[in-house]
């Protein structure tokens, strides 16, 4: 059975820091890319950021460039996203997502609160 399992989240004030993680499980972690997307009230879901199966390569929103970093420990079955300098727009429920090349899976979110 896949798992996705988004934690971390909560509550934090501006210019604070959390990090994220989702733990896999029932798929081959190692042969995914993986990407986190988060989607605020009202709008439509939007890639973060995504880092490929062997963690080499990472690509970024403008929005979070040089404040969000993508990892991931293959030997563990978990990918991370170290938020710095948050900011009251990053509010959003923030998910994991695994793709491969013939199946895709999702996790079920975890929300994120930026606010004094």
């Amino acid at each position: 059975q896949v798992q996705l399992g988004e934690s971390g989240g909560g509550l934090v004030q501006p210019g604070g820091s959390l990090r994220l993680s989702c733990a896999a499980s029932g798929f081959t972690f190692s042969s995914y890319t993986m990407m986190w997307y988060r989607q605020a009230p009202g709008k439509e879901r939007e890639l973060v950021a995504e880092i490929n199966s062997v963690g080499r390569r990472t690509t970024y929103a403008d929005s979070v460039k040089g404040r969000f970093t993508i990892s991931r420990d293959n030997g563990k079955n978990t990918v991370y996203l170290q938020m710095n300098s948050l900011k009251p727009e990053d509010t959003a429920v923030y998910y994991c997502k695994a793709e491969g090349r013939l199946s895709s899976y999702w996790g079920q979110g975890t929300q994120v609160t930026v606010s004094s």
